[in-house]
Parts: structure tokens; sequence; C-alpha cells
């Protein structure tokens, strides 16, 4: 039987009765708080990895915090879209490290992986067959601090032994991420969750937010909010400007952006997860779905990272082409997408044998959306600024480091863009234009659509969202509005919840990443 959803309402195992945690969905609830309008400190609406950055940070301190979720449980694409690895890449060492080691206590929760094969370095002496895109491999004589590198190398086929040696990230169960996020959150006592609750509506008075509406009925009234929706939906409602598609080359002066904007953006996945069987088989394909790629010239290649437990988790690269899944809209790609990973499968399975001790046994919930609306903030992060590396810019406002390369996924025509060096996101990139009592922190911040293409993974987007919470903070303390947070204040804090500001890596800070045990 094929799982097609991750329902973490049905795989909790931690104790939630001394935490405030609201599923809108069940009747009971839903009939007992839908008059009640709810006040708090600090709203967060999103409860992906920006969002449980933004409220963990800012519970931790003190604040009181509401996170609204729409979905059944928390970590977003990480976790409903099954993209669950976080990839190699400076900036991941405040928050993510402390979400690492809760999940190292858990059995297979979490592992390091190295990179296996590669159809980029097939070796017909040694291989019998090229495999059908880049395998990853748990590692474990890998450490924490082996994953915070992705920079310097030359790429795949260029600098295959640097890569080998440079690259691993963190393949996790997503359940047990989300369980994760949800203890962390209990912890703070500053807290309340509510899942399968939608942003509807917001209300604006003296220029600010004064609350929104949710689809329970409910308001939900703040000093602050931070925006962790996938396309910035308070903000757009708040009359903030937005972006979407591909900048022109001379938007923002970007080389490798195209001579005239368009609308087409980077490619969306329907990630699925393979089990080991007994018996080897091929599984037969369900009715109406034929045997061949119908939607290219032939079948995608895939990223294959094995879990700790010893499963597949198998990404087509893409599923579908943005400007499809665009044209198609939601739903209709979503099944369609549906209909490519059987296909998909059934070619691994019958065209490389090691699938066959394999069945297919979840397909994701939700696609792998990787860009979408972006929100017009005080700065948007360029090429430039990527290209330049934190050697070359100026930010006195720097709350997050990152170096993924520029990867559109069939988006831009320009090839993968690694880079030489990490980069730093600035303050102001979560800071909405026009705006002074709300933040974005989500892949909807201040980036132009080349910068989205490498500033958009798990990590960073944890980070973005630490600072984000931490600045509200900051805010109530110093009365001042959240664009006028001061900067060097900001940094000093990000630094004491161990966040990296600086390349080379603090001796101090690597120091305290090399315990990978929770005191």
């Amino acid at each position: 039987m094929i799982r097609i959803a991750l329902s973490c309402l049905a795989c909790m195992a931690i104790g939630i009765s001394a935490f405030s945690v609201t599923r809108a969905a069940d009747p009971v609830a839903a009939a007992s708080v839908a008059t009640s309008p709810v006040r708090c400190e600090l709203a967060v609406i999103g409860g992906g990895s920006g969002g449980f950055g933004a409220a963990l940070a800012a519970a931790r301190l003190g604040m009181d915090v509401v996170l609204v979720e729409k979905a059944d449980c928390l970590g977003g694409n990480s976790v409903r879209s099954g993209v669950n690895c976080w990839e190699p890449g400076v900036g991941g060492t405040g928050i993510p490290f402390d979400l690492y080691r809760r999940l190292r206590r858990q059995p297979n929760a979490i592992g390091i992986y190295s990179m296996g094969r590669h159809q980029a370095w097939f070796d017909p002496k040694r291989e019998p067959y090229r495999y059908p895109g880049g395998e990853s491999v748990i590692d474990p004589a890998r450490r924490y601090l082996d994953t915070l590198q992705r920079h310097g190398t030359r790429g795949l086929s260029a600098d295959a032994d640097r890569v080998r040696e440079m690259w691993h990230g963190l393949p996790f169960e997503p359940a047990a991420m989300s369980q994760t996020m949800l203890a962390l959150l209990k912890e703070t006592g500053h807290c309340r969750v509510l899942l399968n609750t939608a942003f509807t509506g917001v209300k604006i008075a003296d220029g600010r937010i004064s609350q929104i509406t949710l689809s329970d009925g409910r308001t939900l009234g703040a000093e602050y909010f931070v925006d962790a929706t996938d396309d910035g939906l308070v903000c757009v409602a708040a009359g903030c400007k937005a972006m979407s598609g591909q900048e022109s080359r001379d938007t923002f002066r970007e080389l490798d952006a195209p001579a005239e904007a368009s609308s087409r953006i980077n490619g969306v996945s329907l990630i699925y997860r393979a089990t080991p069987v007994v018996t080897s088989q091929i599984e037969p394909l369900p009715q109406g779905i034929p045997d061949r790629c119908w939607w290219v010239d032939r079948f995608p290649a895939a990223a294959i990272n094995h879990y700790p437990n010893g499963d597949l988790n198998v990404n087509m690269l893409p599923s579908m082409d943005g400007a499809e899944f665009q044209r198609r809209g939601y739903p209709e790609s979503l099944e369609e997408c549906r209909r490519r990973v059987r296909a998909h499968w059934h070619y691994l399975q019958s065209n490389f044998s090691e699938f066959q001790e394999f069945r297919l046994s979840w397909v994701a919930p939700a696609l792998g959306i990787r860009e979408s609306r972006r929100i017009v903030g005080q700065y948007v992060l360029t090429e430039q600024d990527l290209l330049a590396g934190i050697g070359g810019q100026k930010h006195a406002d720097t709350i997050c480091l990152a170096d993924h390369a520029m990867d559109t996924h069939g988006g831009h025509a320009r090839p993968i863009g690694e880079l030489p060096a990490p980069y730093s996101v600035p303050y102001r990139c979560l800071v909405p234009k026009g705006q002074r009592n709300v933040l974005i922190a989500s892949r909807a911040a201040s980036f132009s659509s080349l910068a989205a293409s490498s500033c958009r993974l798990s990590r960073t987007m944890i980070q973005l969202g630490q600072a984000a919470g931490t600045a509200a903070v900051l805010a109530k303390q110093s009365k001042v509005e959240l664009p006028d947070v001061p900067p060097e204040r900001l940094r000093a804090l990000l630094r004491e919840q161990h966040v990296q500001l600086e390349y080379p890596m603090p001796e101090q800070l690597r120091r305290y990443l090399e315990n990978e045990s929770e005191p």
C-alpha cells in the first residue's frame, strides 16, 4: 500500500497535554475557540522553517508568541513536501544545530551523508551502469561541522574529489522533525501553536497591522507580526509590493538574468520514498500510466538520498517545469506529478536492478515548490551579493550566512553557479518597504529571482526566522519599530545564540559545535 499523505496527527510521539496546540480541524476544539479572539505579543504566520525559527527564537527570549500553520504539522517543505534533507551549506549554526542535537537522541531520526555514486562520475570499469542521478549515503564518520560548507568547488563534473570531501548533508525523518519542532516550542512555555489554521485577512490601523483573521473565524491581534508564508500572503494583504518570475538583466544589473523579464520560475518536485523488501520485484504500473516518459525527452535524473533507516528519498529534478506548473495550477499539477512518480519509479525498477529490492511506500502530500512571490524589502539581495561574497559586501546588518549555488532547476538559462565564497544576508531583506511592525522570514523575503535560487534552503530559512524573532524581542525591549532595531544589538544577540555571522568561523563557535550532545 502506498501512503499518499503524511499526517503528523497520526504519528505524534510526544506529550502535548500541557502545551497549547489547537487543531482547528477538530470540530469540538473549533467550536470552543471559534468566537474567542486571540492576543499575543508576536504572531508568526506560517509554520515552515522560517516560521518555526522565528517563533522559537522569540519564545525562548520570553515573548508571548502565537504560531499559525495551515497544515496539520510543522515543517513546511522540509516535512510535508518530502524535502527531508538539509543540504550542505554555511550558516546552520543556531537553531538548526539545536534541532540536530535533539534529533540525534532518537534512533534513525537524522544522519549525515557523503556523496555516493553520481552519473557525472560514471566509470564503466568499476560500475555496471551509469547511476540514474546522484546518490547520497549515510556516513557515520561525519560530524555536524562537516555539513557547513558548500562553496569552493568547480562543480560535480569538474571537481569530483573535492565535492566528495566537502559536501555532506543531513537526511532526517519528517515526522521526527515536526515532533521535535513542537517539543522545542513547548519547552519555552511562551508559544501557542494553531495547526490546521489559515490566514484569511488583515486589518490595518494607523499604518500598522493590528490584527489578522483566521480560517476558524477568530481574529489574532499582536504588537508584531512575522510573515513566514511561502508567498508573502500577509505582506501582500497589507499592501506590500511583490516580485515574481524573472527580473530583467537591467532591473538589478545581474549579468546572468535574462535580457527581458519573464514569469518563469523554478521547477517543482514531487518527492517519493522507497522501502526495502525481502522479495525483489518490479511493481506493476497502475492502469492508464504509460511506461515511458511523456513530459520530456527522457526520464529526469534524480537526487536519491538514503534515510538513516535504509529507505530511499527520490527527488526527480524537477518533476515539472515551472512554466507548466504555472499553466496547470496547483491541484492539476499535483495530480499529474503523482502519475509521473509512478512512471519514474517503474523506470528505475525496470532499468536498474537494485531498485527492485525496494517498494514505493510514500508519496509526499504536497509539491516541493522552490520559488514563488517575493516581497520588496528595504534591501533586495541580488546576484552581485552572491558573487561578491562576504568579503566584498558592506552590510552592517548581516543576520546570517549562506553559500548554496545559484540553482534554478530549469527556471533560467544560466547553468548551476557554484560560489567561490559564502555571502551574507542583511536584516533589511526581512523588512518590507513601508511596513513598521511586520517582518518577512521565508523564501518570500526580499531576494531577486537569481538570489532566491541560492538563498532558499531550509537551514537558511530557519536562520532568517531566528533573526526575525530576535528582532521582534529587541524592538519591544527598545520601544522602537522593527525597521529601527539597532543592527549591532541584533547581531550581538544572535551571536549569543551561536549564529555564525563571520567567516571563517570563530574558534569559540567551532568548539561549541564540536559538542554534538546536548548539555
